[in-house]
């Protein structure tokens, strides 16, 4: 039975995120190995809290860890992605009217000047920096 709950647990896995599915099959195999070595129900339960556990603590890290990292550089997400991209300038950037936004993948964003200088409207400007809602950007170079 513990070897049937396993399987469906690393079935189920496969169509979740997060690799905590596969904590729970690593369990079920540890109470598995206890039950055909003749062990009784409670000892069945404490085997796959106890390995349950220590694979939410050590395993589940690893692996996070590994599948996060792609090509040698860990893969970002939200604001974190958006250094380095490119963005149009969708409102004249100018420091000292304070006004400036500029558009990256469909979303408007406020956005400020790296070097202090105005950047017109349709320019092409690249993220150099993300602080709350505000990006700091600059020209990008041709």
């Amino acid at each position: 039975m513990w070897v049937i709950a396993a399987l469906i647990l690393v079935v189920v896995e496969i169509f979740t995120t997060g690799f905590a599915v596969i904590c729970l099959a690593i369990g079920a195999f540890a109470a598995a190995v206890d039950a055909a070595c003749g062990g009784g129900a409670e000892g069945q339960l404490i085997w796959f809290a106890a390995a349950t556990l220590l694979a939410f603590v050590f395993v589940r890290p690893l692996l996070l860890k590994a599948f996060r990292k792609s090509g040698g550089r860990e893969r970002l997400s939200g604001v974190d992605a958006l250094k380095g991209r490119e963005a149009v300038v969708s409102e004249r950037i100018s420091p000292s009217d304070n006004t400036g936004r500029v558009a990256v993948d469909g979303d408007d964003w406020k956005a400020v000047s790296a070097d202090g200088t105005d950047i017109g409207k349709g320019e092409k400007v690249t993220i150099e920096n993300v602080d709350s809602v505000v990006l700091t950007v600059k020209r990008k170079r041709h």
